[in-house]
């Protein structure tokens, strides 16, 4: 009797540290999701891979503007065009991610380096949020709100 009141409270004692462990999982889940995202987008310009990313109706609010996936379409293609593209080198601090079900969300600094043949070509900073739902395929964003940060010199 003893051992199995001792195995009870143990098991009772195991569940929260699970959940806790599934809530991590999930946010880690959405913080590769935006990482990936911009790694295979905007840094490879893979524009096979958006609609594992994002949901058919995703849109990017892009500081004032408002992209939807043939804007990104449109966007990757120019890109693809240029002659000797730079390279783009992504880092995420994150602010803050919450998941609720199978709704997320995501609010972090996005900074991004371009260089080209090893040499730094420019920087840009922004503020960024994101939505991310759960879909049959796995967690996709649904929307993604940028602004521009200038950083002080």
């Amino acid at each position: 009797m003893k051992t199995t009141l001792q195995l009870f409270f143990l098991m009772l004692l195991s569940v929260p540290v699970v959940a806790q462990n599934s809530v991590e999982d999930e946010e880690q889940q959405i913080k590769d999701l935006i990482t990936n995202y911009f790694n295979d987008i905007f840094s490879k310009n893979e524009q096979d891979k958006l609609s594992d990313y994002q949901t058919e109706d995703y849109l990017l609010l892009e500081n004032g503007e408002v992209w939807d996936t043939e804007i990104i379409k449109g966007y990757m293609e120019k890109a693809a065009a240029r002659e000797r593209s730079p390279e783009r080198i992504n880092t995420f601090k994150f602010i803050e991610v919450k998941v609720s079900g199978d709704l997320a969300w995501a609010a972090y600094h996005n900074n991004a380096v371009f260089k080209r043949d090893g040499e730094k070509l420019g920087e840009m900073n922004w503020l960024e949020s994101a939505t991310a739902i759960r879909t049959k395929d796995g967690w996709k964003l649904q929307m993604l709100h940028s602004t521009i940060v200038k950083k002080e010199e």
